[in-house]
């Protein structure tokens, strides 16, 4: 038998009780089906948990089925998710939740959720384990850790083929008895005890004894992380434009980064302050009064954004396309995190 199974086979019996002791208490885990599930798991998405609790909730005061998703108003859907960030996990829920609603049920099958949009390997062995019962892996960042550092691999975790292996291991792992317990168990381990970086608790760690990192002092060194891309750097001026107690917005491009949702007008490049006055004119604006610059930046998940902000009082129409909201309209609008410097301003 492959020494790497041998190792994650012990897991199981370790685990299980410490979860029982153990486990986090979280509002998905309350009231636990399917759809409560995928929801929580879409939002944990690049995001912390402790940020996700309020917005779950939130969440659910409002679309509490699969069907009022599937009906919501995008404007309200976007709004309730602002401050989460990657905007299009939000369009696919409501995308899946329509087909589901359609077909009158949440499908059961690996392959049935696997299709849905938004949904990969992760997300559809959680939804099955947890709300099925079905004995299906859940493999995400968390897990490679515990598993690499568990196995000693010093394989990059990064690498699609060796996300694949750590999976074909794990599903012969995953006990048939309890696979979602099992799953979440793996999940709080590596966000409470194994965690990434120079900082695990070993001491802490109910695996520790067959760990083969901890065992040969090697848990900061692993997992290994190399990653093949680099973000490119986008440099914009963006500006909150004031007028008569509003503030211009226009809404992005319909596909693409942040797709249909609100912004304040920006143009590429670096402006200093002539520059960005030139630009004023140029948008048949005159400012009045210009009352703060800043500079702050945005990261993505292949780009970063550096941004030189200027908040200005201004006189015109500007274009055509703007829309100039007072403070009871912004407040139904998304506005992405990315521009959150500029969106203090008006507080």
């Amino acid at each position: 038998m492959d020494n790497a199974l041998q190792q994650l086979q012990q897991l199981p019996s370790a685990l299980l009780p410490w979860y029982d002791r153990n486990c986090r208490s979280l509002p998905w885990r309350e009231d636990v089906s399917a759809y409560r599930t995928w929801v929580s798991e879409i939002m944990l998405q690049q995001t912390r948990v402790a940020a996700v609790i309020p917005y779950f909730q939130r969440f659910m005061a409002v679309f509490p089925t699969v069907d009022a998703l599937a009906a919501a108003d995008t404007e309200q859907l976007m709004k309730l998710w602002e401050g989460l960030g990657y905007y299009s996990r939000a369009r696919n829920l409501q995308k899946a939740a329509q087909i589901i609603a359609a077909r009158g049920a949440f499908p059961q099958t690996y392959e049935e959720v696997l299709a849905l949009p938004g949904i990969g390997d992760y997300t559809a062995g959680a939804i099955l384990s947890i709300a099925f019962s079905q004995s299906i892996p859940a493999v995400d960042g968390n897990v490679l850790r515990v598993a690499s550092r568990i196995t000693g691999s010093e394989d990059n975790i990064l690498d699609a083929s060796v996300r694949h292996r750590f999976r074909t291991l794990m599903a012969q792992v995953i006990p048939s008895e309890r696979p979602g317990a099992f799953n979440q168990a793996l999940m709080d381990l590596g966000a409470t005890v194994c965690l990434p970086g120079g900082e695990p608790l070993c001491d802490q760690c109910p695996a520790a004894a067959f760990c083969t990192a901890h065992l040969a002092g090697r848990q900061r060194e692993l997992p290994v992380r190399i990653s093949k891309t680099k973000k490119r750097t986008e440099e914009k001026t963006v500006f909150l434009l004031l007028r008569s107690g509003s503030a211009a917005l226009r809404q992005r491009p319909t596909s693409g980064l942040l797709a249909g949702l609100w912004e304040y007008p920006h143009v590429e490049g670096k402006l200093d302050e002539r520059a960005a006055a030139a630009q004023l004119t140029a948008w048949g604006l005159t400012p009045r009064r210009w009352i703060k610059s800043m500079d702050f930046h945005h990261i993505f998940t292949h780009i970063r954004w550096e941004m030189t902000g200027y908040v200005v009082e201004v006189e015109g129409s500007g274009c055509e396309d703007w829309l100039w909201a007072d403070e009871e309209d912004r407040t139904r609008r998304a506005v992405p995190s990315a521009f959150e410097r500029m969106t203090k301003e008006l507080t």
